[in-house]
């Protein structure tokens, strides 16, 4: 379940609420109990363990539909 972040406007805390995609633009009350909150603009970290660069086959080649140079 996605997990979005809000900002309170009459207190100024910060909080995370864990909502279906459905429910993202849904209002949200904040912890102390105000509902002037807005949703903030999330980022999204992705890492992974694949190197920066992928092995290139030996040979040259490339171009065409296949790679192999045969299409021209």
């Amino acid at each position: 379940m996605p997990r979005y972040d809000y900002r309170c406007r009459a207190c100024g805390a910060t909080f995370e609420l864990n909502r279906p995609m459905a429910e993202a633009n849904a209002p949200a009350a904040c912890p102390g109990g105000h509902d002037d909150t807005v949703k903030l603009l999330s980022t999204v970290a992705v890492t992974g363990g694949a190197s920066a660069s992928a092995p290139r086959a030996s040979g040259g080649g490339g171009g065409g539909c296949c790679g192999g140079g045969c299409c021209g």
